[in-house]
Formats: structure tokens, sequence, C-alpha cells
């Protein structure tokens, strides 16, 4: 009672009894939250975002100028080899196949002609040939006896001459004919000659027509349809791009850092991002060359053996690729590493009420915690992350928090 009749007695009291809590726990040193570091199993991996890579990516383009007349796919549509994509106008290209094939049957009669008519033909004239000289040789040895005996007169003998060269003339103008028509002759020669110009003509017609079509060189996907009908093109206006079947592939770009950890043939889950709940299994087996300065990262490939059938080209995917296992270690949170990032990482133990420091060696990172593999003993306990500076050699008082 004699407290309350004097207030300034009491408040001073208190003040004491505050300042004295307040020494105590300074004196006994700020709390922090620490951890033991205890052996467990570790599983470094990472985990980025990708697609769906597509192998071979085909663009479709037109070969030759025209109207476009019909196009039988869309987006997303699956097509077949050989199927017809897209039609142009053809009239003008399939008149000149028709040319071209009458030029052909034109040339190749003529050649038949040669062979079958053109022969008897000409066997037949220079044999009437030799028989017209023949005769003309004959005439005129009766008539040059006769011009001896003085009965002929000059100019008959002349006349029996010239007929006799006019004979020869013809013979082997007949012959000549006759050599002509032989299969090795120059007509045969020159048939044969416009029968290969014309059929090569059919053949080029024939391209000509085929380029009125676009057919589709594989089995795959239509990603994007660039023309409608009615469109006029000319050579190489891409028509349609196609995703060509093929090994269903996923391409993802991790942090450079992590490209000592990351080797081909590695195991990795994955999953769609329209389909989450969905994982399916992968395998790294491409690390690019070279670093792509611009962002830091590195493309890094992977090959999906057994595909589910929801994934489609270009669709975000999320890969967990397991890149270091370790079992039995010893280890921490990884809040509880200073420096980890530079070459002399360290850690803050509590040690008989009082902060001491540790160098130590890392090892692997795992989810949330880091591998120890030297400079701390199992059961040490470790000070967690936290805002209060400390120094090695204070005073301290441990809450231990999560194991």
């Amino acid at each position: 009672m004699q407290l309350f009749r004097h207030p300034g007695l009491s408040i001073g009291i208190g003040a004491l009894v505050v300042a004295a809590v307040i020494a105590g726990a300074r004196a006994r040193g700020p709390i922090v939250s620490t951890t033991v570091a205890a052996r467990t199993d570790l599983d470094q991996r990472v985990i980025a975002s990708g697609r769906v890579r597509v192998v071979t990516r085909v663009q479709l383009s037109a070969q030759m100028s025209g109207r476009v007349v019909s196009v039988r796919v869309v987006d997303g549509q699956r097509v077949k080899r050989g199927d017809l994509l897209v039609q142009m106008d053809d009239a003008e290209a399939g008149a000149a196949v028709s040319q071209a094939k009458a030029a052909v049957s034109q040339a190749s009669g003529r050649i038949e002609q040669l062979r079958k008519v053109g022969a008897i033909v000409t066997t037949e004239a220079s044999r009437q040939a030799a028989t017209n000289l023949a005769r003309a040789e004959s005439d005129l040895a009766r008539a040059e006896q006769l011009s001896a005996a003085g009965i002929l007169a000059r100019v008959d003998l002349d006349d029996a001459r010239r007929s006799v060269e006019i004979a020869r003339a013809q013979k082997n103008a007949a012959d000549a004919q006759q050599t002509a028509s032989t299969p090795k002759g120059i007509d045969s020669s020159i048939a044969m000659s416009a029968l290969v110009e014309s059929q090569a003509q059919l053949a080029a017609a024939i391209a000509r027509l085929g380029q009125t079509r676009l057919v589709a060189s594989q089995d795959g996907i239509i990603l994007i349809r660039a023309v409608e009908p009615g469109d006029t093109v000319q050579p190489g206006t891409t028509l349609l791009e196609v995703a060509a079947d093929g090994e269903t592939q996923l391409v993802i770009e991790p942090d450079e850092r992590n490209l000592a950890w990351i080797h081909p043939g590695q195991k990795a889950r994955a999953s769609a991002d329209a389909y989450p709940t969905t994982i399916f299994d992968a395998e790294v087996y491409y690390i690019a060359p070279a670093i792509d300065r611009q962002r830091g990262s590195i493309e890094v490939r992977l090959r999906v053996a057994s595909p589910p059938e929801f994934l489609k080209p270009d669709m975000t995917v999320s890969v967990d690729l397991t890149v270091a296992s370790q079992r039995g270690v010893i280890a921490i949170p990884s809040d509880a590493v200073r420096g980890a990032a530079t070459p002399a990482p360290w850690v803050l133990v509590v040690q008989d009420g009082r902060i001491a420091r540790r160098n130590v060696t890392l090892g692997i990172r795992g989810e949330g915690h880091t591998e120890i593999q030297s400079g701390l003993e199992e059961g040490a306990e470790v000070v967690r992350a936290t805002d209060v500076t400390l120094v090695e050699g204070q005073r301290v008082r441990a809450a231990p928090g999560d194991r």
C-alpha cells in the first residue's frame, strides 16, 4: 500500500526491472533461427519451360504464277503424303500438254512411215533407176557402133550419152534417198530428232501441269494456311506451312550456370502446360555448342520416345531434368549457406551459445537443400538466414526451426 502512496517510486522500480530484463537479454544475445545438419537424399534438378520442337517444318510455295482455284486443307488438319492441298487454274497448262502430245504423235508417225513405207518406195525407186541406167547404157553402146559405121548422126550419139548421164544421176539420187530412209539415214535422224524434241516438250508441259497441283510430300500437320481460293500467286509465294511427322522433340533454354550439370542421355520428366497432370518421359540428346549471349542461356533438346497424343507443334511444356543425385549426404537448407555463389562459401553455427564460422565445400543443390561435402559435421546447429548482423564469437540464443 506504501507504493501506491509514492507513484514515482513505483515507476522507478518498474524501469529498473525492464532495464534489467533488457540487459539480461542483450547479455545472452539475439534469438536466431537454426537447423541441424543432417544426412538425407538429394536430387539436383533443372526445371525449365520450353516448347515442342518441330523437327521438319516445310514451307510449300507456288512454283508458277496463276490463280488459286481451291484449297483443300485448313489449319491443324492432318495430311498424308500425296494428298492434294492446293489446286491452281490448269486450263492453259492442260492445253499445252495436249498440244505436246499431238506433236509426239506426229513425230512418231513420221518415223513409222519411214520404217514401213519409205523403205519400200525408195527401194523400188532405186531398182527402177538402175534399170533405166542399164537401158541407157545399152542404147549408148548401139549408138556408138552405128556412129562408127557412119550410120548414126553425131547429134544422136550425143543424145544417147546425155541419156546415160541423166540415168546415172537419177540412180545416184535414188540410192541416196534409199540410204537416207534407213534407220541410220539422214531422214530417220531428222525424224528421230523431231520425236525427241517433241517428247521433251511434252515432259515440260506435263511438269508445268503438275505445278498447278500442290501436294503433300510427306505425312504431317498443316500449321499455317496462307492462301485462299481466288488468290493470284507468284512463284515463291508461301502458300502453306506443314510440320512433317517425325521424332517428337522438346527444346528448353536453361541458364548457362546449369551447363556443367547437363549431359546427353540424362532422363527428364515433362508435361504440357495445357495438360499439367499428364507426365511423360524425355531424354537429353543435344546441347548447343554456343551460349545465347543476349539471354545467357543454352539450348538443350530432348527426345520423347512415347509422346502423348495431345502434344502439338510449338506447344509450351515444362521440363524437370534430374542432373545429379546423392544418397545419405550431409545437407542443410540452402538459405543457411553464405556466399554460395562465391569460391569460398561458409556457414554460421551455434557452438556453446556463440556464433562460429565454418568454411564449407558445397556439393549438389537439391530442392531447398544443399549438400555439404566438407567443413561441417553431422548434427551441427546451423544458423539460417536472418536480418540480424552476426559476428563470430557473438552470444546468441538458438531457436531451432524446421529440421
